[in-house]
């Protein structure tokens, strides 16, 4: 077997570590460290040559800028933890929807893991560049659906945020977004068709998770799980409320995945890392699949 790269090296020992994956532990701050500075090195080729990426394969994921942001920032460490988790994780879901698939990274990895994936991208221009990396690596298996995701299908308004697209959003789901900005339409797929197909969703709706979760009864989750970026203090409340003293269990990375079990212990925002949703009645599953 071949000796792992730096990248590769991070990777693996994220499961290893799983109780120390708060964004404020010191090994989590020294993990992301490392871990940009070894991406941006495998990353920065705009023409997406291929990078070895155990346990993933081969990758060919061009750098693209993307405003004051950049295609390797979508190696952050708490990407990485999740990349990790899927892997791990391979055998236990079967059907994943990827809501909010930006450039296709998540899709990507899900579909390495054997998932069938059904991936969500209302911005026409990530969708393009959505599209392309799927092909350049040849994934089987992923469904691009040009589409946001709210409570009811129908049509909205999106707001690109030119300076950061990475923070491009459904109107009305930030309350200053900054900058230059474009407005246009955008078709909307309602949320309750998707998680009934779905065991297992990646949950990135740049301040619209909350309109999402809760327009589905917590009794829709029963055998489904999640992991959810909390970009607000509102969604964070909203969340807590919809599902707390049910069956559904939540779970933050913030504890180490310890269980939420008050309201100051969800996240508000990307930096607190995710939020697993847990309609098993199960922990986070960080043992071996």
């Amino acid at each position: 077997m071949p000796e792992l790269s730096l990248p590769e090296q991070i990777l693996a020992v994220l499961p290893t570590v799983r109780e120390r994956h708060d964004p404020r532990d010191l090994l989590h701050v020294v993990l992301k460290q490392a871990a940009h500075q070894a991406y941006a090195v495998a990353f920065s080729d705009p023409a997406g040559g291929a990078v070895r990426l155990a346990p993933f394969g081969e990758l060919r994921f061009p750098y693209v800028r993307m405003g004051a942001v950049d295609s390797v920032n979508l190696f952050d460490l708490d990407e990485l933890i999740l990349f990790a988790f899927y892997h791990l994780n391979r055998t236990r879901y079967h059907k994943v929807a990827d809501i909010g698939g930006n450039l296709g990274l998540h899709s990507l990895m899900l579909a390495r893991c054997g998932f069938e994936v059904h991936c969500y991208e209302p911005d026409p221009v990530h969708a393009e560049l959505l599209q392309a990396n799927l092909e350049r690596n040849s994934v089987q298996g992923v469904t691009l659906v040009r589409a946001a995701v709210s409570s009811e299908a129908g049509e909205l308004e999106f707001v690109r945020v030119k300076g950061n697209t990475t923070g491009s959003h459904l109107a009305g789901a930030k309350a200053n977004p900054y900058g230059e900005l474009e407005r246009f339409p955008v078709r909307v797929e309602a949320m309750g068709p998707i998680l009934e197909r779905a065991d297992f969703l990646k949950i990135d709706a740049e301040g619209h998770e909350a309109e999402i979760l809760c327009a589905t009864p917590p009794q829709a989750w029963r055998g489904k799980e999640a992991v959810v970026e909390v970009g607000s203090a509102e969604n964070a409340e909203r969340i807590f409320a919809h599902f707390h003293g049910g069956d559904v269990r939540l779970f933050a990375q913030r504890l180490n995945w310890g269980e939420v079990t008050r309201r100051d212990d969800m996240p508000e925002s990307y930096k607190h890392g995710s939020l697993f949703i847990g309609g098993r009645g199960e922990p986070m599953p960080w043992g071996a699949a």
